[in-house]
């Protein structure tokens, strides 16, 4: 919790419920505060509604009950284009994301929509490659890069935007183990809060001290990684898995690291 009058959350959502227009309640009551700096990640099986609350924090989907606000500033119709900087999404395929005929220009698409021109411009560019490691590669095309290069590019045209929170789509998929070590690197260097979709659960564990479950529309758990991927039982109901062999331990006292948001 933050005491009174200190910084507001960087993700406070309450009450959120939502139904699309064929009547299916995708979300039902969904409770989630998120401290600035906080890396959480959000597990679940198909269909539990994960990429419908993640639509809600941008405002790509709205109408429901409830309500989200992003560092202290409600998704409302208003503060739509101020929220779209603030919550930057990583989709699963960076190709979905890159689009331009270099690198530097993707990465420097977003800032020059809001405004950026010239030399405040081209820094913004240059320091959001170098976050990622791809600060060699600014003059090339997307498209000659490997999937791994193409991914950590896309977290640069979000980083440009100088965001909130960081939404990362399932970040390990496709990877090889080279890159997914990489790209685990870059995001534990980021002083940014970090809301990780995924089905890699070891990916959890190693990223995201905390995680929460989402099944059939509402939050069933929410407390440290170690300690959720232990619970056998907990895992089998909700559809979750871990690879053969995998034995995560319950996390120690006091390693649950969250912010001080007091």
């Amino acid at each position: 919790m933050n005491a009174p009058g200190g910084p507001a959350p960087s993700l406070d959502v309450r009450g959120l419920a939502y139904a699309y227009p064929d009547g299916h309640q995708a979300l039902f009551g969904v409770d989630l505060t998120v401290a600035r700096g906080e890396r959480v990640a959000l597990l679940g099986p198909n269909g539990a509604g994960k990429t419908t609350l993640v639509l809600h924090l941008n405002g790509i989907l709205a109408g429901g009950a409830g309500a989200v606000s992003v560092a202290g500033r409600p998704v409302v119709r208003e503060h739509l284009p101020e929220i779209r900087r603030l919550v930057g999404i990583v989709f699963q395929d960076p190709d979905d994301q890159l689009f331009m005929p270099t690198v530097q220009e993707d990465v420097a698409f977003g800032p020059a929509a809001m405004g950026l021109r010239g030399d405040e411009l081209s820094a913004r560019v240059a320091a959001a490659l170098r976050q990622v490691g791809m600060a060699e590669y600014a003059d090339r095309p997307p498209h000659h890069l490997s999937f791994g290069q193409r991914r950590r590019v896309a977290v640069a045209t979000v980083l440009a935007m100088r965001p909130e929170i960081l939404v990362l789509d399932e970040p390990s998929s496709n990877l090889d183990p080279a890159a997914r070590r990489e790209l685990a690197q870059i995001l534990r260097s980021l002083d940014i809060t970090v809301l990780m979709v995924t089905h890699d659960l070891p990916y959890a564990l190693e990223l995201c001290p905390r995680s929460v479950i989402l099944s059939e529309g509402v939050i069933v758990a929410d407390g440290a990684t170690g300690d959720l991927l232990a619970d056998e039982e907990l895992l089998r109901r909700h559809r979750l898995e871990l690879p053969f062999g995998f034995a995560p331990r319950a996390t120690p006292p006091g390693l649950l690291d969250r912010p001080d948001t007091t």
